[in-house]
Parts: C-alpha cells; structure tokens; sequence
C-alpha cells in the first residue's frame, strides 16, 4: 500500500524558514518522480518543485517554479524513502497547505494531474 506522509508545517513570521519532510511507504522511492505541490486558500492547487528519478531513468534533476525558485529547497534521500522541502524567505504568499506526491516523471515543475499518489497535506501559515 503505497503512502505518504508530510510534517512540519505550521505558523512562521515573514522571513522565516520551515522544514517539510515528506516520508514514504510501500514503494521504492528512486523509481519515482516527486512533487511538491500547494493549495492556497480559495485557489487551485499548483505544482511548485518536482524532482526527476534517479533510477537512471531520468537526470535526477529538480525543477523549482519561479515563485519559489531561490528560496525553497527540495532533496530526496532514497535510503530513508523521504523527502524534504527546507522553504527559506517565506513570505505571506507562500500560505498554503503543501502536498508531496509522486509519478512517473516531471512536465517541468510539475502540475497537479502529474501524480498518482498523493499525501494528505500540511499547512503552512505565513504570518506576522
């Protein structure tokens, strides 16, 4: 059974920082592309960081949506199944419950219709 389980988010001031970890189960992480993806209040959920398999099937490479890009981080370590997004710079926009998934390979930064599994989210507040 495949599963996916995400912590860390919680209230942080602008400017601050968070750590997520995304912790899977059930499968071999490597074999998968990786998303993170958010949903802000009242808006449709988008695709900010997808990181390729590194399986040999893909380069392994990560890319990061421009609204992210500098600021947020994501890495996979494969020996643990687990991902993380270290955010830095958080800014009031960045408000939004954030969601790990995984699929078969990255469009670019990855859309939400990319993945087939998903965890079941956690929120991140940005505010003063």
């Amino acid at each position: 059974q495949v599963q996916l389980v995400e912590s860390g988010g919680g209230l942080v001031q602008p400017g601050g920082s968070l750590r997520l970890s995304c912790v899977g189960s059930g499968f071999t992480l490597d074999h998968y592309a990786i998303g993170w993806i958010r949903q802000a209040p009242g808006k449709r959920r988008e695709g900010v960081i997808c990181i390729s398999t590194s399986d040999g099937t893909s380069d392994g490479s990560t890319k990061y949506a421009d609204s992210v890009k500098g600021r947020f981080t994501s890495s996979r370590d494969n020996a643990k199944n687990t991902v993380y997004l270290q955010m830095n710079s958080l800014k009031p926009e960045d408000t939004a419950v954030y969601y790990c998934a995984i699929g078969g390979y990255c469009r670019g930064y990855g859309s939400p219709e990319d993945y087939e599994y998903w965890g079941q989210g956690t929120s991140v507040t940005v505010s003063s």
